[in-house]
């Protein structure tokens, strides 16, 4: 029997920390799945989800959180599948939100909290700040993959974020129809 781990992982940045964790992962027969890692403000920071036999999760989760020595700091969780699982199967029209505009405090938290009072689940986000072409300062861009739930009018929603977009004076677009 197979137990799926989703695990964070965070420390000061160096060469040879995704070597380490997968190396850990390996040794005892893990299964690395899926996972999203990167470099922000000089900290190594990711997420990612491996299988092991259930027989060896326990000594992979001991040799994991030894890593606390070595300056990297890992949580470790069970896979919550089956709830996911159950959001999916309830239906749902996936689709991509798009935020750019200038810098300002407060933009992903007006649009955030429009999706989650309509019970949007933000699937994956990824955002920067950017130098403006030509016109100089910063522009903030946010592009993020939801499950909107079948019980939202993706007309409704849409207006509500192209107001939200016209407050903050920023472009905020929501496509459906996406693979």
């Amino acid at each position: 029997m197979l137990s799926t781990l989703v695990m964070t992982v965070i420390g000061a940045d160096r060469p040879g920390l995704v070597q380490v964790v997968a190396a850990r992962v390996a040794d005892h027969g893990g299964n690395w799945l899926e996972s999203r890692m990167c470099r922000l403000g000089g900290q190594f920071a990711g997420i990612l989800r491996i299988e092991v036999d259930a027989a060896r999760r326990q000594s992979l989760e001991e040799a994991l959180r030894a890593l606390d020595g070595e300056g990297l700091n890992v949580t470790i969780r069970s896979d919550p599948g089956e709830a996911a699982a159950g959001m999916k199967a309830a239906g749902g029209v996936h689709a991509v939100v798009e935020i750019v505009g200038q810098d300002r405090t407060g933009i992903l938290r007006s649009v955030s909290g429009a999706l989650a009072a309509r019970g949007v689940n933000v699937e994956d986000l990824a955002s920067e700040r950017v130098s403006a072409p030509m016109g100089g300062g910063t522009l903030f861009r946010a592009r993020a993959a939801v499950l909107v739930p079948p019980t939202v009018e993706l007309a409704a929603l849409r207006a509500e974020l192209e107001k939200i977009g016209s407050d903050l004076i920023v472009d905020v677009k929501l496509e459906t129809g996406l693979p």
